[in-house]
C-alpha cells in the first residue's frame, strides 16, 4: 500500500522566469526537508536538480527534475522546470500532470516574459498556484511592486499572505498575517519563531485586516463573519485561503531569499497547507477508444490503473526511460498494461522513484503517483497507459511548433550510423525536437525552439553518442498560409493492366484566423465518395500540406473542405484518393495566393540608461517594432517583437552593446508575413 494518504500527498513544480532563482528555492526546499544534507549552488553546478553536464556549465535548468520529499505530513512530490524559453515544453508536460505550482518571481524583475508564459501554461491546465517573491536581499526589491506586476501583467488575484521584516540586505524574516506569527532568520538561515514586532504591529493589523477582506469577497463564510463582526479564526481562515487556492479565485503569495536560507520553512508548510491534494483536484477525463463516449477516473487505488507518459529519457546505463503520472488505480512491477494510442500491449518491467538523475525501486505505484518505468518500449511522451481491461484514452499534450532549423552533417562515414541513432533517440525525449532528410540537398535538418535548444542537442550529441558533426547556420522555420478562397480538383487516374486507380475529389478552401492550424470538413452528400474513402483523402490533404509552394515549409490557418468527387467500382483504393487528396491541396494552395510567414518573437531588453540609445537603435535596424521603454529603478525595460531571422546572435551583440550590463529575455509571439527578402536570404 502507499506509504501516505492522497489526502497529504501534494505533486508540484517550481516555475519561473530564468534567473528568478527557482533551481535555488527547489534545493532549499529539498535541504530543510532533510531530502539533501549539503547544499548545491546554481553557481558551482551542484544543485541536485540541476544533473545535466550542460546544466551544471550554464547555470541554467534545462530538463525537468523529478524528486520527492517530506515535510511534516505532507509527501510532497516535485517537478523543477526549465526557465528558458527554449525548454517550454519541459514546462509545458511537467504543468500538465501536476495538481499545483509555486511560481517564483524576482523581487525586483516582478513579472517577466517566461512568467507570463508558464502563468499562461498554468491556466490552460487549471493549475491551483501559490507565489513566491525571491531575492528579497537584492538592491531594489520590493514586495508590492512585485506583487502589482502579477495584477498588471497576468490579470491574477494575487493576495500576500505574508509581510516582510527589513529590506534589501537588512531583510530578516516575514510575519505570518494569517497566524500573528513572525519567522526571523540569522546570517547562517537558522529560524527563530515569535510575535508580531511592536514596530510592525500597525502594518499587521492593516494588512491582515485588507487580506481578509479580500478572502471575504471569494467565500460567503468569511463574509457573514467580517460583516457580522465576528471572529474570524485561523482555521477559518485557512479553510478559505486553501479553498480559493485550488478553484483558482486567488493566489496567496509569500516573500523570501532562498540563496540566504530565508523564508523556505513558511514555504514548505504554505505549500502542504494551501495547495491540492490528488483529490482535491477533479477527476481526470478520457474516453472510451475508439469512440467519443467520455470517461472518468478519479484519485482512487479502487479505480481500473490509468495512467500518462509525459516523458522520456533514454539511460546510457538502464536504456528507455518512460516517466509517467498515475491518475487512477495501482500497478506492479512487471505487470501488462496497454498503450491505448498504438493499441500495443506493454510491460511495465522496473518501476522506479526519481530523484533528479538517482533511482529507487519500488514494487507499486499508486494513484497520485509520479514515477518512470523500464520496459515501455513503444510508449512515447502524451501516450496513455491503463489497464488492459477497462481501456481509456487521456487528452494528449499539446506541444508548440518548432521555429529555428539547421543542417547537420556527420564527419565520418563512422560518424553516420551514430547520428540517425543519437537524433531518432533525442527526438523521442523531445517532442519540441524534429528531424527532416531534405532530398534536394542530401541535408538532415534539425529544427528546435531556439539557437540554445539546438545548440544543447548538438553538444548533448557529441558528448552522449559520440557523434561528430557538422552543423550549418540556424536558419527560421516558416510557415505558409493563403490570403483567398478558392476551389479545386485532384483526379487521380492510371491504368496499368489488371486493376488500375481512380480517385477524384473537389475541396475548396479558405483561410482560417492566426493560430487555428488546419482544418478538415468533409460535406461529401449522396455517396459521391465512399465513406471509407474519406479519412483517406484527409490523408492526403494533411500530408500535402506539410511542405508549402514558396518556403518548402507547412501550411497553417487554413480550412479545406472536400465538397464532391467520383469514384470508380472497381479501380477505386485508398491509397488513390489519399493521391488524389494531395493533388487537389497542392492545386488549391497555388491558386489561394500562398505567402510566407515567420515567427515574431517578444523581447524585453534590461539596462542602464546609458545604453538605451545604442540598444533602440540597434532594434531598429533588426525589423524590430518598439511596444514601450519603461523606467525600474536605475534600469530601463525597453519592450519590442522582433523577428526571429533578425534575432540570431543578438546577445552577443548585446553584451558588446553595453559592456556586459545588460541583459534580455525573448518568447515566442505570433507569425507574420516575411518579406520576400528574408525568405530568399534564409533559403541561401
Amino acid at each position: 500500500m502507499p506509504k501516505t494518504s492522497l489526502k497529504q500527498t501534494r505533486n508540484i513544480g517550481f516555475i519561473a522566469h530564468i534567473d528568478a532563482g527557482k533551481t535555488t528555492v527547489s534545493e532549499r526546499v529539498l535541504y530543510f526537508s532533510g531530502r539533501i544534507h549539503k547544499l548545491g549552488s546554481v553557481d558551482d553546478g551542484n544543485t541536485a536538480t540541476d544533473w545535466m553536464e550542460q546544466e551544471k556549465e550554464r547555470g541554467i535548468t534545462i530538463v525537468s527534475a523529478a524528486t520527492a520529499t517530506s515535510w511534516k505530513e505532507w509527501d510532497l512530490n516535485i517537478i523543477d522546470t526549465p526557465g528558458h524559453v527554449d525548454f517550454t515544453a519541459e514546462v509545458e508536460r511537467s504543468l500538465r500532470v501536476l495538481d499545483g505550482g509555486v511560481v517564483v518571481f524576482d523581487s525586483v524583475a516582478g513579472v517577466q516574459p517566461q512568467s507570463e508564459t508558464v502563468w499562461r501554461q498554468a491556466d490552460k491546465y487549471g493549475v491551483p498556484r501559490i507565489c513566491f517573491i525571491n531575492k528579497m536581499d537584492k538592491v531594489g526589491g520590493d514586495y508590492y511592486k512585485a506583487i502589482s506586476t502579477i495584477i498588471d501583467r497576468l490579470k491574477a488575484n494575487p493576495i500576500p499572505i505574508q509581510i516582510p521584516m527589513g529590506s534589501e540586505d537588512q531583510f530578516y524574516g516575514v510575519i505570518d498575517l494569517v497566524e500573528g506569527i513572525s519567522f526571523t532568520f540569522d546570517a547562517e538561515g537558522n529560524m527563530t519563531e515569535g510575535g508580531v514586532p511592536d514596530e510592525f504591529s500597525e502594518e499587521f493589523e492593516l494588512r491582515r485586516s485588507e487580506m481578509i477582506e479580500k478572502f471575504a469577497e471569494q467565500d460567503d463564510e468569511i463574509l457573514e463573519k467580517f460583516l457580522n463582526e465576528e471572529e474570524i479564526s485561523i482555521d477559518d481562515l485557512k479553510k478559505s485561503i486553501r479553498t480559493s487556492t485550488i478553484a483558482n479565485k486567488v493566489v496567496p503569495v509569500l516573500c523570501g531569499t532562498a540563496l540566504k536560507n530565508k523564508c523556505v520553512q513558511p514555504l514548505l508548510d504554505a505549500i502542504g497547507a494551501y495547495l491540492p491534494s490528488p483529490l482535491d483536484v477533479p477527476a481526470v477525463e478520457g474516453t472510451k477508444p475508439g469512440s467519443d463516449d467520455s470517461l472518468l477516473r478519479s484519485a482512487s487505488n479502487e479505480e481500473p490503473f490509468s495512467a500518462l507518459a509525459f516523458k522520456t529519457v533514454t539511460d546510457p546505463y538502464i536504456g528507455r526511460l518512460v516517466y509517467f503520472r498515475v491518475y487512477s488505480g495501482s500497478a506492479k512491477s512487471g505487470s501488462s498494461v496497454l498503450n491505448t494510442v498504438t493499441g500495443d500491449r506493454e510491460r511495465l518491467g522496473r518501476i522506479v522513484k526519481m530523484h533528479a538523475d538517482q533511482r529507487e525501486d519500488v514494487e507499486e505505484v499508486f494513484a497520485g503517483e509520479i514515477a518512470a518505468a523500464i520496459g515501455l518500449k513503444d510508449t512515447s511522451t502524451g501516450e496513455t497507459i491503463c489497464s488492459i481491461d477497462d481501456p481509456i484514452l487521456l487528452e494528449k499534450i499539446e506541444f508548440p511548433d518548432p521555429v529555428v532549423s539547421v543542417s547537420v552533417e556527420p564527419k565520418s562515414r563512422v560518424d553516420q550510423d551514430k547520428l540517425g541513432e543519437a537524433l531518432s533517440k533525442l527526438s523521442d525525449e523531445d517532442p519540441t525536437f524534429t528531424i527532416k532528410y531534405d532530398e534536394e540537398t542530401g541535408q538532415t535538418v534539425m529544427s528546435g525552439m531556439g539557437e540554445l535548444h539546438l545548440e544543447i542537442l548538438v553538444d548533448r550529441m557529441k558528448r552522449e553518442f559520440q557523434v561528430e558533426a557538422n552543423v550549418g547556420k540556424p536558419r527560421v522555420a516558416f510557415r505558409e498560409t493563403i490570403r483567398k478562397n478558392t476551389e479545386a480538383e485532384g483526379k487521380f487516374v492510371r491504368q496499368s493492366g489488371g486493376h488500375g486507380q481512380y480517385g477524384h475529389v473537389i475541396i475548396e478552401m479558405e483561410p482560417l484566423e492566426k493560430g487555428s492550424g488546419v482544418m478538415f470538413d468533409n460535406q461529401i452528400k449522396g455517396g459521391a465518395i465512399p465513406t471509407e474513402f474519406i479519412s483517406s483523402v484527409e490523408d492526403g490533404v494533411r500530408k500535402s500540406l506539410t511542405t508549402g509552394p514558396k518556403s518548402g515549409f507547412p501550411v497553417i490557418d487554413l480550412l479545406v473542405r472536400l465538397v464532391d468527387g467520383s469514384y470508380h467500382d472497381v479501380d477505386s483504393s485508398k491509397v488513390s484518393f489519399e493521391i488524389a487528396g494531395s493533388m487537389a491541396a497542392k492545386n488549391g494552395v497555388n491558386k489561394a495566393g500562398p505567402y510566407v510567414l515567420e515567427p515574431v518573437m517578444n523581447l524585453e531588453v534590461v539596462t542602464p540608461e546609458d545604453y538605451l540609445g545604442d540598444i533602440i537603435g540597434d532594434l531598429g535596424r533588426r525589423r524590430a517594432i518598439m511596444s514601450g521603454v519603461d523606467a525600474q529603478g536605475d534600469t530601463q525595460v525597453v519592450k519590442a517583437t522582433l523577428p526571429l531571422a533578425e534575432s540570431f546572435g543578438y546577445a552577443d551583440d548585446l553584451r558588446s552593446l553595453t559592456q556586459g550590463r545588460a541583459g534580455y529575455s525573448m518568447e515566442f509571439g505570433e507569425y507574420l508575413e516575411a518579406p520576400d527578402s528574408v525568405v530568399e536570404s534564409q533559403s541561401v
